[in-house]
């Protein structure tokens, strides 16, 4: 786990949608196959860097509007970050 593997996650994600960024349990464990402890490591840094460009981070069971809408960040949901 680096630095850079996770700022270059984080800038994919802001190129698809720079508005909402959502990271979610089967991305980082099944996808991306991370250790529980490397998962620990990247929601820490990927949360510092989304706050640092402006985001507000929105985590499990945490309710956020986005597009005029009220939404719920589901349990499969690590964080959903809302610029």
């Amino acid at each position: 786990m680096t630095l850079e593997y996770i700022t270059n996650y984080i800038d994919k994600k802001i190129y698809k949608n720079e508005k909402l960024v959502t990271v979610t349990f089967y991305e980082l464990r099944i996808k991306e196959d991370l250790s529980k402890e490397d998962t620990l490591i990247f929601l820490k840094m990927s949360k510092q860097r989304l706050v640092n460009l402006g985001y507000t981070i929105y985590e499990t069971g945490e309710r956020y509007t986005f597009d005029g809408k009220e939404k719920l960040v589901r349990s499969n949901v690590f964080y959903v970050a809302v610029k």
